[in-house]
């Protein structure tokens, strides 16, 4: 089978097995590389937060209804919920049975994480503290900053206005819509060095930290890679099968978004890719732009999983033996820092201090433990969270009947599964078929 050098999906591979024999044999140069990772996300990050803002307008203005609005944001969060405290609890299980930070020493551990403690710290909040900085202060100051939650919030208002509008808000919305196509077509521009992107950040990963990083905390990876593969196979699988499809041929639709994600170690590289995929796949617009990005903040399943199993380890290297009663504490505790962790820079680690920072019994210093691995573990996240709101989003367009395979045109249509629908009632069950490979 000849090698298509012009696709992304194989210029991305070569670009990750380039970057880790860089890192490997030239690890000084491959430090230095971290820089094309680095420019590339701030690319992303750039017309993130106008794509957010405009995908959720059109995508409530479109419904027309503020009854539809709220049954599709509250169906979403309710799922959410569900699903977020399944990945917590599935790793406690896992690191419990486990139990990867037995017989480590932790005298050996080293590393700075003065950084990450006094980021724990500004980053703990109540349940007062989160509901306040959903509210921004300014508009443009957290379209300025990225800050998603306040974007979406002042989205989903301004979305309503304009439903509440009626007809004469139609100029603005198709403006928008307008607006958001030159925003995507900007986005294929910054894609097209995604592969340069991806070859720096693997370099400089395997350069500062090596090969052999990979061995001394091999346990708690291979651990948290089994429980996120189980996740996405078992638990994801299940409800995918419910709702009438393939996880398989889910993952292997959106291979692309996954490699990006693996190459840059950030969800977020792939999020605007992502929707577009997604409305390619069937999904309709309007909840693609409201499932979507709200499922960044609030559907962190990977991240949600990690959390939980790094704070059993930390307290398993440390000699702590958690009751089941502390561990239903931590569960709730990490229910509530999780939903926050995606407005935060380095946000697994970092919310994992804020975590652990409830728990003096658990000392915070068994963390310099996860520096050198981290990153690789932030790769197993990013995926983990990426494909978990990809099967929410299918399954809210089901649960409301959004979800039109046989609409969906050029490459959506090719892989979404053939449509055998039942005529009959707005209840009718969808049954599907074969890929139409």
């Amino acid at each position: 089978m000849k090698l298509n050098f012009k696709n992304l999906t194989v210029q991305v591979v070569i670009a990750i097995i380039l970057g880790i024999l860089l890192g490997h044999f030239f690890p000084a140069t491959g430090e230095k590389l971290k820089v094309l990772g680095d420019i590339f996300i701030k690319l992303i990050k750039m017309v993130i937060a106008p794509i957010v803002f405009f995908t959720v307008v059109n995508g409530i203005a479109n419904m027309g209804d503020m009854k539809k609005v709220g049954r599709i944001g509250g169906k979403a969060l309710l799922y959410f919920e569900i699903v977020t405290t399944a990945a917590l609890a599935i790793g406690l299980v896992v690191v419990n049975l486990v139990k990867p930070g037995s017989g480590i020493d932790m005298s050996g551990a080293t590393g700075d994480i003065s950084k990450y403690t006094k980021a724990a710290a500004e980053s703990e909040h109540s349940i007062v503290d989160f509901i306040l900085g959903i509210v921004p202060e300014s508009v443009v100051g957290a379209m300025a900053g990225g800050d998603l939650l306040p974007i979406l919030l002042f989205a989903i208002l301004f979305g309503l206005s304009l439903t509440a509008m009626g007809q004469s808000a139609k100029p603005v919305i198709e403006l928008f819509d307008k607006l958001a196509h030159a925003f995507f077509g900007l986005v294929n521009m910054i894609m097209k060095v995604s592969p340069l992107a991806a070859f720096g950040a693997m370099s400089y990963t395997i350069g500062k930290f090596g090969i052999d990083s990979l061995f001394s905390l091999g346990k708690l990876m291979g651990s948290v890679y089994i429980t996120m593969a189980l996740f996405i196979f078992v638990v994801l699988g299940t409800i995918a099968r419910f709702y009438g499809f393939s996880i398989i041929r889910f993952i292997r639709y959106i291979k692309d978004e996954i490699l990006l994600v693996l190459g840059t170690s950030s969800s977020e590289s792939a999020l605007p890719k992502m929707m577009e995929k997604l409305e390619k796949y069937g999904c309709s617009k309007s909840v693609v732009g409201l499932v979507v990005p709200t499922g960044y903040s609030f559907n962190l399943d990977g991240t949600s999983i990690y959390l939980s199993m790094a704070a059993v380890f930390v307290a398993q290297v440390a000699g702590v033996d958690m009751t089941i009663w502390q561990q239903l504490t931590l569960l709730g505790i990490l229910m509530l820092t999780s939903k926050g962790a995606a407005g935060v820079t380095g946000s697994g680690f970092i919310t994992l201090a804020a975590t652990l920072a409830a728990f003096p019994s658990i000392p915070i210093a068994g963390m310099a433990l996860l520096l050198g691995v981290d990153r690789f573990m932030s790769e197993a996240r990013a995926i983990t969270n990426l494909i978990g709101n990809g099967v929410a989003t299918v399954v809210i367009a089901k649960m409301e009947g959004e979800f039109h395979p046989e609409s969906a045109a050029g490459e959506g249509a090719a892989a979404a599964p053939a449509e055998a629908a039942e005529a009959g009632s707005e209840g009718a069950k969808l049954q599907y078929g074969v890929d139409r490979a």
